[in-house]
């Protein structure tokens, strides 16, 4: 008895443990933390994951507005990382983290804190990639925060992001960034940015005409572009009086609007059938001839179009054929309707006032636009004097016609690239290269003058063609020497870009450069020839050959300096050319035409004649141009047409010069 009680106590004790032993750890393990649900933008990530992963334009615009009201400091980092496609989606719980390569797949990061949150193989992540659409919605985003970013740049490309493509939702973070804006250049493009929105997003039509009041005769681009867009039109047609901001009714059959553009629109509008054509006409009828007959009209009256049109509008009410237009049909139907341009801008009052602006500014921009054609033309005035000036000295002075002159350029601009080669600053370079082509070219020329000219001189047509053949010859030299290709003549990098007074007006600094370099061949020139004993020798050898020789004066000493000199600055000339044009052996041969009808409008031997002719041809050039831009060829061919007319009322050009030159 006693071992069954002890028996039956031990295995009461048994089945008491399997519950205690819980009971036990319940009472003492404390209770497990919860995870804090999401919130700020955390919660509007996790809230629109599906969306984030697969953006479209359509439909991301509130998911990306509720990013950008979230907040929270990680709004900027997380917009950049998703515009930059660096998002992606883990597959095994639809968390977004932010993505960067590592050895096991993808490292991935908090998207809102950038805490390290491990990795993940790249099978289980989806990268997430806006498409342009997309990025452009979140690049706007990112601008609200930007305008107010401490770094300038980051404010200035925010501006620069808004005036490209800004929209009504930036507008007002734009309104009140600017009275914090530090800085003053920065605060003065918010300011124009902002003008230039309110024009296109204002609230109300006053202030869009406040501010396109604003900004007065301004003739920027910007500006001009977003005046543009208010005065754009669209055709339409009404069956009563035009409705809407009419710009202009329009009249079938006046300048540029036919009975046909009409119709067209009727047809586009669904208010008439389609034309009935010739073809299709016949085909119809051919396809219905019953016993002789096609819609009660004789087979043998088809030749009449009246005829053939009842026929077809019989078969066209019995549906027999599909619904036409004849001639009559689109006569009256046109006549029965009116059309107009109609202003997409609705409001009237902004469209008067974007069309006043609008109407202001063109004619200051047409102003302008004569100005730089002006100075396109005393830039062009420039080159050619300075092509000319040398040609003008030899011609002058010997009679001689130099067809090599142009060679001489090609030799200047060749020396200019050999001396680049050598050395590397290209300042430098230039500084050598000058003078060192006119040491090049007036030992060439005095070389030409000594072993052909003298023995020509009294016989024009001879040196002609002997010069002719020089230049044949000059220019297969410089192909064997340099090859066919262009070679690079650089200009130091303080002549790149262009001096620009606005919008319209700019000229490069290498053609001020070069017109700076003329003026100075101009004063040097005149000096030598007025201040010097050359110059005394060479304008009595000018003047009488003769009389010169007799009063001590060596001519043919005179006429090789003077041969040497021209070529020397036609040299010059070439590497000035050289630094915009292309370096090639015909480089010469693009100028020697009009190097001579410089010489020969301007008046033979005459440093003034040679500038007033570079004056006239350059400014003729341009002007024909301007009238028919896209054909520089015809210009030039009208240029020579104009200038065979003034040389015959002008015979010895604009300034005439008595001498063995004028052919005393």
């Amino acid at each position: 008895m006693r071992s069954f009680l002890l028996a039956l106590t031990a295995g009461l004790c048994l089945l008491s443990v399997p519950a205690a032993v819980p009971a036990f750890a319940q009472d003492t393990t404390p209770p497990a933390a919860e995870t804090a649900p999401p919130s700020g933008l955390a919660k509007v990530i996790a809230d629109n994951a599906d969306a984030i992963s697969r953006p479209s334009r359509q439909t991301i615009g509130p998911v990306v507005d509720a990013i950008g009201a979230s907040g929270d400091p990680g709004t900027v980092t997380f917009l950049q990382a998703w515009g930059a496609r660096q998002l992606g989606l883990r597959k095994s719980d639809g968390a977004i983290f932010r993505l960067s390569l590592s050895p096991e797949g993808f490292a991935l990061a908090d998207p809102v804190t950038g805490a390290d949150a491990g990795t993940a193989p790249k099978s289980d992540i989806t990268e997430i990639k806006p498409n342009a659409g997309v990025q452009g919605l979140i690049a706007s985003a990112l601008v609200r925060f930007q305008l107010s970013d401490p770094d300038p740049a980051k404010r200035r490309a925010a501006l620069d992001t808004l005036a490209r493509r800004g929209s009504a939702e930036n507008l007002e973070p734009l309104l009140e960034s600017i009275d914090d804006e530090p800085d003053p250049a920065i605060k003065a493009q918010k300011q124009r940015v902002a003008g230039l929105m309110t024009i296109t997003h204002g609230a109300t039509p006053e202030a869009r005409i406040a501010a396109i009041e604003s900004f007065g005769g301004d003739m920027a681009l910007d500006f001009r572009a977003a005046l543009n867009p208010i005065l754009a039109t669209t055709r339409k047609v009404f069956t009563g009086a035009p409705e809407g901001n009419v710009a202009a009714e329009l009249k079938p059959g006046q300048s540029g609007f036919s009975a046909e553009n009409a119709y067209a629109l009727l047809v586009a509008d669904g208010l008439a059938p389609k034309r009935l054509t010739r073809t299709d006409q016949r085909a119809a009828l051919e396809s219905h001839i019953e016993n002789g007959m096609v819609g009660g009209v004789p087979v043998a009256a088809l030749n009449d179009p009246v005829q053939r049109d009842r026929a077809y509008t019989v078969l066209e009410a019995a549906g027999a054929v599909p619904a036409a237009a004849t001639d009559d049909e689109v006569a009256t139907l046109v006549a029965a309707h009116r059309y107009a341009d109609v202003y997409n801008e609705p409001d009237s009052a902004v469209t008067d006032a974007a069309r006043n602006a609008l109407k202001s500014v063109s004619v200051k921009v047409g102003a302008m636009q004569g100005l730089d054609l002006g100075l396109d033309a005393l830039s062009l005035a420039s080159i050619y004097f300075l092509a000319a000036i040398g040609l003008a000295i030899t011609f002058g002075v010997m009679r001689v016609i130099n067809m090599a002159h142009g060679e001489f350029i090609t030799m200047g601009a060749y020396t200019g690239y050999v001396v680049q080669q050598h050395i590397t600053d290209y300042t430098l370079s230039i500084i050598v290269a000058l003078p060192l082509a006119f040491a090049v070219t007036f030992a060439a020329g005095v070389a030409m003058e000594r072993l052909v000219i003298r023995y020509l001189y009294k016989r024009p047509l001879e040196t002609l063609l002997a010069t002719f053949g020089i230049s044949i010859a000059l220019q297969q030299v410089f192909k064997n020497i340099f090859g066919t290709q262009a070679r690079p003549l650089t200009a130091p990098g303080w002549l790149d870009g262009a001096w620009s007074l606005n919008d319209i007006v700019s000229i490069s600094y290498i053609r001020i450069a070069i017109f700076v370099l003329a003026l100075i061949f101009l004063a040097v020139f005149l000096f030598i020839m007025n201040r010097t004993r050359l110059g005394l020798e060479v304008r009595a050898v000018t003047q009488n050959p003769s009389m010169a020789a007799s009063m001590g004066i060596n001519p043919d000493r005179i006429n090789m300096l003077c041969f040497g000199l021209g070529s020397g600055i036609a040299g010059i000339a070439g590497v000035a050319i050289g630094l915009f044009a292309k370096v090639t052996s015909e480089l010469g041969s693009e100028y020697i035409v009009q190097s001579f009808m410089t010489v020969v409008v301007g008046g033979v031997g005459n440093i003034w004649g040679t500038l007033a002719g570079a004056t006239l041809v350059g400014f003729l050039q341009k002007g024909i141009e301007w009238f028919n831009p896209s054909n520089t060829l015809a210009a030039q061919t009208y240029m020579i047409l104009f200038i065979i007319i003034f040389i015959q009322f002008r015979p010895r050009g604009i300034i005439a010069l008595r001498g063995r030159a004028a052919g005393d």
